[in-house]
């Protein structure tokens, strides 16, 4: 394995495609601190789904002036209430400028980083700083929305949990700020056709031949 005085990692891709999994096997490998970003826009839904702030851009801006990302991630953010809430939120360009300057000053603060997302490579990473590599995960939405399930307890009807999968995806696409797209020299990772270990072994063959 290759070792690194900086390493910035971008990881794009869709809803339940396999990226969270695989940048958490990265950053182990390489000592990389992991920002996800899901986390922030699922975190700000959660907050105006329990408060119902009659101002929610304000609201949002002030919860995040005072919190870190390890309070973050402590949460429990994985609701399929949440899910459906997210996607609408993430569309609003003052919600997504206020979560782009919390993740931005704490990747200013790291050479070593990967960053997973829907908007890292094309806007987060694009520069200053910019990525030194991009991946990119699809997965069917048969086996994606088999894994939400496992993942939500079988709590949820698989077929909901497939039409809202869709949905996101088609929102996160389609929407106007920030959309989901595959910047040109990002490696395509197809988690549907390969194991965890796969993933890791192919992500890791890239990696280490940066120059």
């Amino acid at each position: 394995m290759k070792k690194f005085n900086k390493l910035i990692i971008a990881c794009d891709g869709e809803s339940a495609s396999g990226k969270s999994t695989a940048a958490k096997l990265i950053s182990k490998k390489y000592r990389l601190l992991l920002i996800n970003s899901g986390l922030l826009y699922r975190y700000a839904s959660k907050l105006v789904i329990k408060n119902k702030p009659k101002n929610y851009i304000s609201f949002i801006n002030n919860k995040f002036k005072n919190i870190s990302y390890k309070t973050i991630v402590k949460q429990e953010l994985h609701s399929e209430q949440i899910s459906k809430h997210v996607a609408i939120l993430a569309k609003n360009l003052e919600i997504r400028r206020i979560i782009n300057k919390f993740q931005k000053k704490i990747i200013k603060n790291n050479k070593k980083i990967c960053v997973e997302g829907r908007d890292i490579a094309s806007k987060i990473l694009a520069k200053n700083p910019k990525y030194d590599i991009a991946f990119y995960f699809k997965c069917n939405i048969d086996i994606a929305s088999k894994r939400r399930w496992v993942d939500l307890k079988k709590k949820v009807p698989l077929k909901d949990i497939k039409r809202s999968l869709n949905k996101r995806t088609q929102i996160d696409k389609k929407r106007k700020n920030s959309p989901l797209i595959k910047v040109k020299n990002a490696i395509l990772i197809r988690t549907d056709k390969l194991s965890k270990k796969q993933v890791l072994s192919k992500m890791s063959k890239f990696i280490d031949n940066i120059n």
